[in-house]
């Protein structure tokens, strides 16, 4: 090649050779970053483990399903995730001619907080309630093979937590995270005892926060991950990559009888509130505010002419309540609790449970358009207590009939004489069951104005008809909420 075409090709060979270094740096510094991940991963593992607990229990059932193929899995710890008519297994037509057997489950566990000196040498075990709930015998062992007989130091079945004690373990406790500040795509581990194998690690990541409303605690906010969980799985840690754990692996979401990639875990701010309570007195205390709530939809804040679309509904009162006695009252819009802000009913709720009784907590609610700070003292949940011949009138539009709350009305609707109006007739197809209104259903209010009378109410769904919606408040069996219909 010529001096002149070589000057004429080096710009471009120079062009080349600088647009090909960083690519290559590129792809070799992911191929680093990966192996750095995975040395995080196996380095989480390394650390852990050995706190790590697999958990066998005994109990004793009657009528149990699949009597003629005793498996792993013949126990309420596998129906928790797959139900109870599991595909391939033959199931038990008179459970109750069958006779008592002792049946064997499994579950996972960790050392959450050890109590160690002259007088005391115990390890504290934190694991799911359904995983020891009716167990006669619990044994729990280690990574290293060493294994102890645990019994039960509390559990708590509305958060399903439970407390194992075990007597002269060396293993560490684990180092408590902050689920608080968990963000969705972060990696996290779970590490359990799946199907009995042993220390089973799986990675994923942070799939969602919040997840309420399953129908698996009576306290929900789960933490959603696709992290592999298993049967097995229920108790272990799930942890984030400075080893630490965020939340205690619980239960999976299938439809198939398999992992399907969600699976839920209890965030471990939740569940230490718990275990403390549980160690110091083997019991829980919840904070008592005594209304009903709701979430804010578009609706009821279109309904309530309010701009925020954020916060919580009161629909109900209770009397005599911390909340009545504050001055909450119903159609307060819940924004601020303690400082914070309030967004969902699921959040809130598990906030109050957690506030000690007797605490001073500052709610700041709108009400008519104006904010209001309120002061209210916190009282003590109870086992019964939650976090309440007459003329008709048809509305057309709603595709309802009411009638007006006689006493033997109100006795058998659980509601009070005089007042609301009960529906005596629900039209298929119409807006009303659309909207969750049934025959036995109170309606408190339309319109934010109360209806004490079958005449009341003809009147307040007329006033309202150049709208084409209407807001009503409505109580089912003692428990209130609002409505939005609307038939536009």
């Amino acid at each position: 090649m010529s001096h002149r075409k070589l000057l004429f090709f080096l710009p471009f060979l120079l062009c080349f050779s600088l647009l090909s270094v960083p690519l290559y740096a590129v792809e070799n510094g992911g191929i680093a970053n990966l192996r750095q991940t995975s040395k995080a991963f196996a380095s989480v593992a390394k650390a852990v483990s050995p706190s790590v607990a697999f958990i066998k229990v005994e109990s004793v059932q009657k009528g149990a399903h699949f009597p003629s193929f005793p498996s792993p899995f013949e126990d309420d710890f596998f129906k928790r995730f797959f139900g109870d008519r599991f595909p391939g297994f033959p199931q038990q037509r008179h459970p109750q001619n069958q006779p008592e057997r002792r049946v064997m489950g499994q579950g996972s566990g960790f050392v959450f907080k050890t109590d160690k000196g002259l007088m005391s040498d115990t390890s504290y075990i934190l694991t799911n309630n359904h995983v020891v709930e009716g167990a006669d015998k619990i044994r729990v062992t280690f990574q290293d093979g060493r294994e102890f007989d645990a019994t039960v130091k509390g559990t708590d079945s509305k958060s399903d937590i439970a407390i194992l004690e075990i007597k002269g373990s060396e293993h560490p406790p684990l180092p408590m995270g902050n689920s608080a500040t968990l963000d969705v795509g972060e990696w996290v581990i779970a590490l359990g005892n799946p199907f009995g194998l042993s220390h089973t690690l799986t990675v994923g990541v942070v799939s969602a926060k919040g997840r309420s409303g399953l129908g698996i605690n009576d306290y929900e906010d789960f933490i959603q991950t696709d992290a592999a969980i298993n049967p097995g799985n229920s108790g272990g840690p799930l942890l984030n990559l400075d080893g630490e754990v965020v939340g205690i692996n619980t239960a999976i979401f299938s439809r198939s009888g398999g992992y399907m990639g969600v699976g839920f875990a209890i965030p471990i701010n939740l569940a230490k509130n718990i275990a403390d309570q549980l160690i110091d007195s083997g019991e829980v205390t919840r904070g008592y505010l005594g209304i009903v709530i709701q979430n804010m939809t578009p609706e009821l804040a279109e309904s309530f002419d309010i701009d925020d679309k954020k916060g919580i509904l009161v629909a109900q009162v209770s009397e005599d309540s911390p909340a009545e006695k504050a001055g909450l009252k119903v159609g307060d819009l819940i924004v601020r609790y303690q400082g914070e802000q309030v967004t969902e009913v699921a959040g809130f709720r598990n906030r109050v449970a957690l506030t000690p009784p007797g605490t001073r907590a500052n709610i700041t609610v709108m009400r008519n358009g104006k904010r209001k700070v309120i002061n209210v003292k916190i009282g003590n949940l109870g086992e019964d207590q939650v976090v309440a011949s007459a003329s008709t009138g048809t509305a057309d539009e709603l595709g309802l009939t009411v009638q007006t709350l006689t006493p033997d009305l109100a006795r058998q609707f659980d509601a009070k004489a005089g007042q609301g109006v009960v529906v005596t007739e629900v039209k298929p197809g119409s807006v009303a069951p659309m909207g969750g209104i049934r025959t036995g259903t109170v309606i408190l209010q339309v319109n934010q104005k109360a209806v004490n009378s079958s005449a009341d109410f003809q009147r307040a769904v007329a006033s309202g008809s150049n709208q084409k919606r209407v807001l009503l408040l409505v109580s089912d069996r003692g428990m209130s909420r609002y409505v939005v219909l609307s038939w536009r």
